[in-house]
């Protein structure tokens, strides 16, 4: 047990709100040397496992309790501690299997050759990747902090993303874990005998992949001050609970902050004005009188308004009406253009139910007539600000925790990526923290800077290298606020309008992962037990 509560809360450490990246690094050791030591049962493994991946995650996603009570879901104190305790237990199965595949692997590892050594090690490296990649796809997708995401602030050590995706510095740190155990466990049994009987080869391949990382974000750190200003951008927080927005008696004082704190942006400088996800308690497309007053309201700005909104098509009363969240832009004198980005991935439960034909007593949180429908495709959005023309690769909500959505965004032509998201769902605690490292990751691998605003934060932008450069901070320093900000956003001129490799050929890295674990079993499934079992 106390090798399952040290690895909980360093892998908790790593993350928002403690930010204590370097605990990735070790984050796992407690875990390892137990088992790889004392080698319990496998029932012990998967019991104890479970217990370190629960508590770690409940930990870090404990914000999700106030999801049901913010939407007003009857009981959703209930509801939302259940749901958090729930899903906690889900994301501990992968670190269960994980953990039941090293079992498996140690008991057969200790004697063989280096050389096989070092390969079972790749591959449960490549295991841990290969059940990251899995957590993005099943049961509609959750990839929520990728180890990788631990590295959000450290720009150095995540420029290899740019390569094998976030999944690389996954690797590299799981891979460093099983680094140091098996050199210090070297150290303690082999202290005599020739010096290269003692060389730890697990410990030295470590480090070459860490200095590689390291060289990398070195070499690239000089082109960080290349990025040429486009705009400057006022960044919007209207902080609207969404219990308000959707309450008709809140709908007016709803606009009314809307628009005095986007009426501040006319003496900030700016020249593109930003709001959040869907701020207004209407639809701007589908509803005539939301859209002449945002209309009105650009016109007042005299500046493009880049803004997260609904959008219907047929009659809103019709439970047969299409919704969409989607992200516009507005010009003045010109209006709302018509051309809109639907977002793509949509949040069960949140925006639509689904499993309805085992589930139909269920209903979505968001208070509209019919459910939401997936847009098709990236549907770039061009943004004209004076004589330039940008193209928007937008994502909403929490569609920056997935890649391939960025992806697609860049290889149709995106010039940067736009994130409109609302966090107030989850209050003032780490959320949106841990919300924004995704965006970091997602700048790294495809080399687009990050344009983000959020109802009440995390709002900011973030540079091709991921550095961020600017982050909208109130009173104290908390993000959490109603009011705005402007700042310049620029745009790297040497990246514009290159892919990455990982952009051109994706998840590539989980594939060799997954043939690193494959090539790992082969190597050791008819090895018998080569360690004794100790008894503590």
């Amino acid at each position: 047990m106390a090798a399952a509560a040290l690895s909980a809360f360093a892998l908790f450490a790593a993350f928002p709100p403690w930010d204590v990246a370097e605990a990735a690094y070790i984050w796992a050791i407690p875990l390892v040397v137990w088992i790889l030591v004392l080698q319990p049962r496998y029932r012990e493994v998967a019991l104890v496992s479970f217990g370190c991946g629960w508590a770690a995650w409940f930990a870090l996603i404990i914000w999700l309790r106030h999801f049901a009570v913010e939407a007003g879901v009857p009981g959703g104190v209930f509801i939302g501690w259940s749901a958090t305790l729930l899903l906690s237990a889900v994301l501990a199965l992968f670190l269960v299997a994980w953990a039941l595949a090293l079992r498996w692997v140690f008991v057969r590892t200790w004697g063989l050759p280096k050389g096989r050594r070092v390969l079972a090690l790749l591959g449960l490296a490549g295991l841990w990747v290969v059940l990251e990649w899995i957590r993005s796809w099943i049961l509609t997708g959750f990839p929520w902090l990728p180890l990788a995401a631990s590295q959000w602030q450290r720009p150095l050590l995540l420029q290899t993303a740019s390569v094998t995706g976030a999944w690389g510095v996954s690797f590299l740190l799981v891979f460093f874990n099983f680094a140091i155990v098996f050199y210090v466990v070297q150290l303690l049994t082999q202290r005599r005998g020739p010096w290269y009987s003692r060389f730890n080869p697990e410990f030295y391949a470590a480090m070459t992949f860490l200095a590689l990382s390291v060289f990398a974000g070195i070499r690239l750190g000089g082109e960080r001050g290349r990025g040429e200003t486009v705009f400057e951008a006022a960044f919007i927080q209207p902080y609207a609970r969404p219990s308000e927005k959707w309450d008709r008696d809140y709908t007016q004082q709803v606009l009314d902050d809307l628009a005095r704190v986007s009426r501040v942006s006319l003496y900030l400088g700016a020249d593109v004005v930003v709001w959040p996800e869907a701020p207004t308690p209407f639809p701007v497309y589908g509803n005539p009188h939301m859209r002449a007053w945002v209309e009105d309201l650009v016109d007042l700005l005299d500046r493009p308004l880049l803004m997260g909104n609904i959008a219907v098509e047929g009659d809103r009363a019709d439970p047969e009406a299409r919704w969409y969240n989607a992200v516009f832009v507005a010009q003045p004198e010109r209006g709302l253009r018509p051309r809109f980005y639907a977002k793509r991935h949509l949040v069960p439960f949140g925006e639509y139910v689904p499993f309805t034909r085992f589930l139909p007593f269920l209903d979505k949180v968001v208070p509209l007539p019919g459910s939401f429908h997936p847009g098709e495709g990236a549907q770039l959005v061009p943004l004209e600000v004076g004589d330039s023309v940008y193209r928007v690769g937008s994502l909403i909500c929490f569609e920056d925790v997935f890649p391939r959505l960025a992806r697609e965004s860049v290889r149709a032509g995106a010039d940067f990526l736009f994130v409109a998201t609302n966090n107030t769902w989850f209050r003032e605690e780490a959320g949106a923290y841990q919300h924004a490292a995704h965006s970091v990751l997602r700048a790294v691998e495809t080399r687009r800077p990050v344009l983000r605003v959020g109802n009440a934060g995390w709002s900011g932008w973030i540079d091709e290298f991921g550095g961020i450069r600017h982050v909208v901070t109130g009173p104290g320093g908390t993000i959490y606020f109603q009011g705005t900000q402007s700042a310049p956003f620029a745009i790297n001129p040497y990246q514009a309008g290159t892919l990455t490799p990982y952009v051109r050929f994706g998840d590539w890295f989980v594939a060799l992962s997954a043939l690193l674990g494959l090539g790992a079993y082969g190597a050791l499934r008819h090895r018998p037990t080569g360690w004794p079992r100790r008894e503590c």
